[in-house]
């Protein structure tokens, strides 16, 4: 069987309450062997880190996502590092980044907050996951100054230029439903001939499903459909890019350590 790894799941959003087990059985089932968990808030720190704990292939990030700037403190800051120290199971920080398309965006209080987690993930040693909607090229201006920090972008909406840049830099781009729509013609384009060692997979779930799930709660068990149609892009085997990008998230992920121990 082939072996798939969501680097981008929110198996810890109310959507899954109900039947969390069932979903993780489907997505074992259909060869989901690895997942990772970004935070949204403080608040979901411990769910997430509870779900983890629960299931040896699930790894948490811990971050503070900017479409949720009117939950954050600046206290919850200083709060992740100490986070990140105790229980010591971090692969990422994350979800953080920038987004100016939602309604009232506080872009420099969103700014202060990006900016910290990328000082806290450079300190630690960590990867970042970066969201970054209509703020490309300014999470870009911001990664320029942290020389030697990796991550992903997720959920990659940028133009091919954005696209060059971020991998230079040693960036991966997180790739899921919506590349299976036939009217992405840019993002197909790019998924087809992006290098293959910066491409990771990812469902965000219960967002962003494909193209055959639309309107329903995605789910982790939907990743081979994108492999699938990834593969289909760059004239390979499904087996070959599920191979491929599984060793690409475990090294952006597995292969890093969080904060040692005080």
């Amino acid at each position: 069987m082939q072996c798939f790894f969501d680097s981008h799941c929110h198996l810890d959003a109310r959507a899954f309450d109900a039947d969390r087990d069932a979903v993780l059985s489907r997505a074992w089932s259909a060869g989901v062997a690895d997942l990772v968990l970004p935070a949204t808030t403080m608040d979901s720190w411990p769910g997430i880190s509870a779900v983890a704990q629960q299931h040896t292939q699930v790894y948490p990030a811990y971050g503070l996502h900017p479409m949720f700037m009117t939950q954050h403190q600046e206290i919850h800051l200083d709060a992740l590092e100490r986070w990140l120290y105790e229980p010591g199971e971090a692969v990422a920080i994350g979800e953080c980044g920038l987004d100016f398309f939602i309604p009232e965006a506080d872009a420099p209080r969103q700014r202060h907050f990006f900016h910290t987690q990328l000082d806290i993930a450079q300190r630690c040693k960590l990867p970042v996951i970066v969201h970054a909607r209509r703020a490309l090229d300014e999470v870009l201006m911001a990664l320029r100054k942290y020389p030697g920090l990796q991550g992903v972008v997720h959920s990659f909406s940028g133009s091919r230029q954005q696209a060059w840049q971020l991998l230079d830099r040693g960036f991966y781009l997180g790739i899921g439903g919506p590349v299976t729509y036939p009217r992405a013609q840019r993002l197909r384009s790019i998924a087809a001939s992006m290098p293959l060692e910066f491409l990771l997979l990812e469902t965000d779930s219960p967002d962003q499903p494909d193209i055959d799930w639309r309107g329903q709660r995605n789910e982790p068990e939907r990743l081979p459909r994108i492999c699938t149609e990834i593969a289909q892009l760059r004239v390979i085997s499904p087996e070959q890019l599920a191979h491929a990008t599984q060793a690409n998230a475990r090294r952006l992920f597995l292969s890093k350590k969080t904060c040692p121990s005080n």
